[in-house]
C-alpha cells in the first residue's frame, strides 16, 4: 500500500505544473500505469489535489457546469492567471465557488498547437542556456577541457573559439589601459596627481586661494560660480560673535569682482554720473573719494533711472593723482561688486562708457612656475576620458573658469575709457573687530629700503637672469620722493599701535604700503595679538598725529601704492619664492627658529589697507563691527592667510558675514535687495529650495501654514503688498488726526473686529455656525476650539491694480528717510527714548505732507528694524502688522500680556487633496484591471501637483488683509540678537502702510507694531525704527 502511495505522489509531482484538463490516451506515453485514464479518474484526482500545487477542497455539485460554454482555445497566460494563484499552496473554496472560478476553461489542449504558440519562448530559453551573455570564452567549454593556460594563449583553445577569445582578450587589455594606475591613496596624494585633480575640479567653479584650507574646516557651498565657505564645522556661533565684538574675525572676500576703469577724470565722471544720485548719498564725484584718500559706496542704477531699476551696491576706489595740478592726467577707478551683480554692472558700465567698440585679447591665465611638479605626474595620459585636453599640472592662480576666447578688456574709441575685468587678480581679506589693527601691526612690516650697493647688485642679478629677484623695488628705491613716501606710510602704520579701535579712524581711510614677506616672521606657536600700551611711547607730537588721523584720516599722498600698476603686480606674483624653497632655507639655519634673512632676494609686496567704519546707522552701538580690508596681489593668498591665523584670529564664512551685516543694521546683498535683478533671482532660488525641503517632510512633521494664515512662508510678496496698499490709499486718503484715532470709518469697523485674546467672540461664532456655506479661504478662520471669525470680504483684486505704475522699489533718499525716522520717534532696544539732535527735528505730520509723499512715492518699501519689547524672536518672512487701539490698551493695562493671538484658519484644500488622492487610487486600480485608467491617473496627478498640504497653491491674494491685523511689511532676517540682548529683525515695510499706521496711532505710541512668525499664531509687540 505504501508503494502505491509513493507512485501516486511521484506521479502527482510530475503533473503538478500541467493543466488539470490534460488527459492521456492509451497511445500517450506516461499516461499512467495502465496507459488509460478515464474522465472519472480525472475528476477524482482533481478533487484530491489542487490546481495550485497542493490540495483543494470542493463542495458537492460544484463541477456540474464546469466545462459548459467553453471556447476550444484560449490564451495560455490568461488561463494560468485564472487557474493558479500567485503564491501556490493549499486552497479552500466554499460551496458553489467553482461555478464562477472555472468558467472559460478549455476541455482539452493539443500539444502541437500549444508548442507552436510557445515556440518563440522556447527558442529564447535555449539561446540563453547555450549562449550565456555574461560568460567568457572559457566558460563555453566543458569543465574537463578547461585549462589555466588558455586564458593567456588563445592557440590552446579549440579553433572554433579562437576568434572569440582574441576579441575578448583585446577588450580586456583595452580596459586595463583605460584604468588609472594610481589606485592607492599614496599615489593619489602625490603632488602632481593632486594638482591635476584640483585643476580638473576648478573647471566649473572658481576656487579661492584659501579653498583647501577652508574645505578642511568649513561647510562648503557652490554659489555665484564659486566654491565658498558657508559656516565652520565646529560649534563657533557665539565664539565668532565674541571675536567680532572683542577680538578679531577674518573673512576671505576675494570672490568679489573688481572692474577697473581708466581714462580722463572728466570723461569718467560724465559717463558715471547718470548711474547714481546725490539724494541717495555718496556718488562717484564726492570730494574725499575723488581725491583717492577714502573708499566710497553707493547703489548702482541704470542710467537716468533713479529711483527705479537699481542694480545693486558697489564700493569704489579712485587712484590718487601723482600730480594734483595736472587735470588731464589719466585716472584709474576700481569698482568692487558682488559676483551676482557683475554681469548687470559690467553691461551697464559698457553702455555708459561706450566701451563696446574693440575688445582687447585676454592675457593667458597666470600660473605659478615655482609649483611645477617633476616626474610625479608624467605617467598621466594627455587626454581625459571625454577626449578633452588635460589642464597642465601647474597651480592655477586667478580665475580658472574664464574662457580664453572671451575678452577681459573693452575700450571706447570716442571717450578713450578702458574697462578691464580684474576678477581674482586682486585678493581682499576683511578683518573685523577692535584688535584688527593690532593684528595688522604685527603681521605687516614695511619693506626695507635698499642701499645703493644692494640696488645695483639687484639690478645686475636681474639682468643676468637670476631667479626670484624683484628688480622693480630697486627702481622704486632709486627715487627719493618714493622713498620719503614709503617712510611716511611706515610712520602711519606705526601710529596704529596707539589707536584703541579701528572705529576711531576716519571712515573709509586708505593707506598704501609695501611690506615684507609675512612668512618670514611667523611665530612658532599660535599667539593672540594684543595691544601693549607700554610699547607705544608716543610723544605729544605723535598724540596730535593720532588725533589728526581720527579726524581727517590718512593724507592723500599716503594712499599711493604700486599695486595699481599691473606690471608690478605680475612681477610680484611670478617672483614669489615657493614654500618648498623657503622651508629648505629655514632648515639650513644655524639656530633653528631664528628669523631668515634673504637680503635683496626678499619679496616686497604692495598692498592697500582700507578702513571699514562698522555700524553708522542709528544712535546705538556706533562703530560696532569696524575693521580693515587688506588688498593684495594674486598668488599671495596663503602667504598672508597663515600669518594672520597665527595671530589668534578666528575665521568666518558666509553665515558670519550675514550676521555681521545684520548686527550693523545694513541690508545684505542679494538677500535684502528685492528690487534688484540679482535679489529677485535669489528669492526665487531660495523659495524653490525651501519648498523642496518642506515637501520632503511628512505632513505630520511639518507646519500647516494655511492654519496659521501664512500665505507665503518661504518668500516675501513685496510687489503684491505695495500694490494692495496703493489701492487702499487711493480709495481712502490717509489723514492724520490730533486725537490719534483713525478717521476712516472702514478702518474703525475693521479695528473693532480685531479683538485681542481673551475677548468673548461667542456672537461671531454663533452667526458663523448658523449657516454652513462654502467660504473663500481668506474669509474664514477658526480658533483651536473650533470657533470661526468671519472677516469682511475685500473687493481688492489683481485686475483693479494698474500695471503701469511700476514695480516695488526701495526708498533710499536720505532726506525722506530722516523725516520718517523722526516721525517714528526711534527708541533704544530697551524701550527708552533717545533724545534727537536739534538738526534732526521733524516737521509736523500734516495731511498735505503725508498725501504728497503717498502720491509721489506710491510703491516704495522702507528698510526698518524691529526690536521685540518682550520675549520672542522674529524669524525670516515674519509679518509686521498694525496693532489696533484695543491691542495697545490691553498691553498697557496688563504687563504680563505679551500681545494678541491670531485665530486659527481653516484649511479648505485639505479635503480637496484627500479627494484627489482617492481619485488617483481609484484610477490606478482601474488601470490594473482594464488598462483604461492611465489617462485618468495622469490627469489626477497633474492636477495634484499644485496642491501641497499645508501651502497655498495659488498666487497670494489679499496679503495685506488676510489676517485679523493689517500687514505692512515682512522681516527678511531675524533672530535673537547677541548684540542687544533681545529678539531683533530687519526687513521692509510699505511706505503707504507705514504712513497709515503712524497717522492712526497716538503720538506717544507711534512706532509700535506686532510681529508674527510664519509658523505661529502669537503676535509679539515690537518697536519699529528707521535708521539712517
Amino acid at each position: 500500500m505504501s508503494g502505491i502511495n509513493r507512485k501516486d505522489k511521484k506521479y502527482a509531482k510530475k503533473m503538478r505544473n500541467q493543466p488539470s484538463n490534460v488527459t492521456f490516451t492509451s497511445s500517450d506515453p506516461g499516461a499512467g500505469r495502465s496507459g488509460i485514464e478515464s474522465q472519472s479518474d480525472v475528476n477524482s484526482r482533481d478533487q484530491q489535489r489542487g490546481l495550485h500545487g497542493g490540495y483543494c477542497h470542493r463542495s458537492q455539485g460544484s463541477d456540474q457546469k464546469h466545462f459548459q460554454n467553453v471556447p476550444k482555445f484560449i490564451n495560455d497566460a490568461n488561463y494560468r492567471d485564472q487557474q493558479r494563484g500567485l503564491h501556490g499552496g493549499y486552497c479552500h473554496r466554499s460551496q458553489g465557488s467553482d461555478q464562477k472560478h472555472f468558467q472559460n476553461v478549455p476541455k482539452f489542449l493539443y500539444a502541437r498547437d500549444f508548442a507552436q504558440h510557445r515556440a518563440a519562448e522556447i527558442n529564447a530559453m535555449l539561446k540563453a542556456v547555450v549562449h550565456k551573455s555574461n560568460s567568457q570564452f572559457l566558460q563555453s567549454l566543458p569543465p574537463h577541457l578547461r585549462r589555466r593556460a588558455m586564458s593567456n594563449n588563445a592557440k590552446r583553445l579549440p579553433r572554433r573559439l579562437r576568434e572569440i577569445a582574441k576579441k575578448e582578450m583585446e577588450k580586456i587589455a583595452h580596459l586595463k589601459k583605460e584604468q588609472s594606475k594610481s589606485k592607492s591613496r599614496k599615489a593619489r596624494r602625490r603632488h602632481g596627481n593632486l594638482l591635476h585633480e584640483f585643476n580638473r575640479r576648478q573647471r566649473k567653479n572658481i576656487w579661492l586661494e584659501t579653498h583647501i584650507w577652508h574645505a578642511k574646516r568649513f561647510h562648503m557651498v557652490k554659489k555665484w560660480g564659486c566654491c565658498l565657505a558657508d559656516k565652520p564645522t565646529a560649534k563657533s556661533y557665539r565664539a565668532c560673535y565674541r571675536a567680532m565684538k572683542q577680538k578679531c574675525l577674518l573673512q576671505d572676500l576675494s570672490y568679489y569682482c573688481c572692474l577697473e576703469l581708466s581714462g580722463t577724470q572728466e570723461n569718467l565722471l560724465k559717463a558715471l554720473s547718470p548711474l547714481s544720485s546725490w539724494e541717495a548719498g555718496t556718488t562717484f564725484a564726492s570730494v574725499d573719494c575723488l581725491s583717492g584718500k577714502r573708499q566710497g559706496s553707493l547703489v548702482l542704477y541704470k542710467a537716468e533711472q533713479y529711483p527705479a531699476k537699481p542694480l545693486g551696491p558697489i564700493v569704489f576706489l579712485w587712484r590718487p593723482k601723482a600730480e594734483p595740478e595736472n587735470q588731464s592726467e589719466n585716472r584709474q577707478l576700481w569698482i568692487w561688486a558682488h559676483p551676482a551683480l557683475k554681469t548687470e554692472a559690467l553691461i551697464e558700465l559698457q553702455l555708459a562708457c561706450q566701451c563696446s567698440d574693440a575688445p582687447l585679447p585676454e592675457p593667458a591665465p597666470s600660473e605659478c612656475s615655482a609649483s611645477a611638479p617633476g616626474r610625479a605626474g608624467s605617467k598621466r595620459k594627455l587626454q581625459d576620458q571625454a577626449g578633452e585636453e588635460v589642464i597642465p599640472k601647474k597651480k592655477i592662480i586667478g580665475n580658472s573658469t574664464r574662457d580664453p576666447l572671451k575678452p577681459v578688456s573693452w575700450t571706447s574709441l570716442t571717450t578713450g575709457i578702458v574697462i578691464e575685468d580684474l576678477t581674482m587678480e586682486i585678493l581682499r581679506y576683511r578683518l573685523v573687530g577692535p584688535l584688527s589693527h593690532s593684528v595688522i601691526f604685527e603681521v605687516l612690516q614695511p619693506a626695507l629700503v635698499l642701499e645703493d650697493s644692494e640696488a645695483k647688485g639687484e639690478v645686475m642679478g636681474a639682468v643676468m637672469g637670476a631667479r626670484d629677484v624683484p628688480c622693480w623695488w630697486s627702481q622704486y628705491c632709486g627715487k627719493s620722493e618714493d622713498v620719503d613716501l614709503h617712510h611716511r606710510q611706515g610712520d602711519f602704520l606705526q601710529l596704529l599701535s596707539g589707536v584703541a579701535s579701528p572705529a576711531e579712524i576716519s571712515a573709509g581711510s586708505i593707506l598704501g604700503l609695501t611690506v615684507r614677506d609675512p612668512r618670514l616672521n611667523i611665530p612658532e606657536s599660535r599667539t593672540p595679538a594684543l595691544p601693549d600700551p607700554s610699547e607705544f611711547k608716543g610723544s605729544t607730537h605723535d598724540l596730535e598725529k593720532i588725533k589728526e588721523l581720527s579726524l581727517r584720516g590718512v593724507p592723500t599722498e599716503c594712499a599711493q601704492s604700486p599695486i595699481w600698476d599691473r606690471n608690478i603686480r605680475n612681477i610680484v606674483t611670478e617672483n614669489k619664492i615657493s614654500e618648498q624653497e623657503l622651508n629648505q632655507m629655514k632648515s639650513k639655519l644655524l639656530v633653528p627658529g631664528s628669523q631668515l634673512n634673504l637680503g635683496p632676494r626678499e619679496s616686497k609686496i604692495p598692498i592697500l589697507l582700507v578702513q571699514q567704519p562698522g555700524k553708522r546707522a542709528g544712535k546705538e552701538h556706533i562703530g560696532w563691527g569696524s575693521g580693515w580690508d587688506i588688498l593684495i596681489p594674486k598668488g599671495w593668498g596663503m602667504a598672508f592667510w597663515i600669518p594672520l591665523i597665527y595671530r589668534g584670529i578666528r575665521v568666518g564664512g558666509l553665515q558670519e558675514g550675514a550676521k555681521h551685516s545684520q548686527y550693523q543694521g545694513i541690508p545684505c546683498f542679494p538677500d535684502d535687495f528685492p528690487d534688484c535683478p540679482a535679489g529677485t533671482r535669489h528669492c526665487e532660488e531660495t523659495e524653490k529650495e525651501l519648498v523642496e525641503k518642506y515637501k520632503r517632510y511628512p505632513p505630520a512633521k511639518r507646519p500647516n501654514y494655511v492654519h496659521y494664515g501664512t500665505m507665503t512662508p518661504f518668500r516675501c510678496p513685496w510687489q503684491r503688498l505695495v500694490e494692495e496698499w496703493e489701492v487702499k490709499t487711493n480709495a481712502n486718503d490717509v489723514t492724520p488726526t490730533a486725537s490719534g484715532k483713525d478717521p476712516e470709518a472702514k478702518s474703525e469697523g475693521l479695528n473693532s473686529s480685531m479683538k485681542p485674546i481673551g475677548v468673548n467672540e461667542a456672537e461671531v461664532c454663533k452667526q458663523s455656525s448658523d449657516e454652513e456655506k462654502t467660504l473663500e479661504p481668506k474669509e474664514e478662520m477658526e480658533q483651536g476650539s473650533g470657533n470661526i471669525t468671519v472677516l469682511e470680504p475685500k473687493t481688492l483684486s489683481i485686475e483693479d491694480i494698474s500695471a503701469e505704475s511700476g514695480h516695488a522699489s526701495i526708498l533710499r533718499s536720505r532726506k525722506m528717510l530722516r523725516q520718517l525716522s523722526a516721525w517714528c520717534q526711534p527708541t533704544s532696544s530697551c524701550g527708552q527714548r533717545v533724545k534727537p539732535f536739534a538738526r534732526s527735528l521733524p516737521g509736523q505730520m500734516t495731511t498735505d505732507v503725508v498725501n504728497s509723499i503717498v502720491c509721489s512715492l506710491p510703491r516704495f518699501l522702507v528698510w526698518a528694524r524691529v526690536s521685540l519689547l518682550k520675549k520672542g524672536s522674529p524669524d525670516a518672512n515674519a509679518m509686521i502688522c498694525i496693532p489696533s487701539n484695543e491691542d495697545l490698551q490691553l498691553i498697557a493695562s496688563d504687563a504680563k500680556n505679551c500681545a494678541p493671538q491670531e485665530p486659527k484658519h481653516r484649511d479648505p484644500f485639505k479635503r480637496q487633496i484627500k479627494t484627489l488622492k482617492d481619485k488617483k487610487k481609484k484610477a490606478l486600480s482601474e488601470d490594473l484591471e482594464s488598462g483604461s485608467g492611465v489617462q485618468d491617473s495622469q490627469l489626477v496627478s497633474n492636477r495634484r501637483k499644485d496642491l501641497i498640504l499645508g501651502l497655498w497653491p495659488d498666487q497670494p491674494k489679499d496679503v495685506m488683509s488676510h489676517c485679523s491685523r493689517l500687514t505692512i511689511g515682512y522681516v527678511s532676517h531675524g533672530d535673537f540678537s547677541l548684540n542687544v540682548g533681545c529678539g531683533e529683525g530687519l526687513g521692509f515695510v510699505s511706505l503707504s502702510g507705514l504712513l497709515h499706521m503712524l497717522s492712526s496711532q497716538p503720538a506717544e505710541k507711534r512706532g509700535f507694531v506686532l510681529v508674527r512668525n510664519p509658523a505661529s499664531l502669537q503676535y509679539r509687540l515690537a518697536k519699529l525704527n528707521i535708521e539712517v
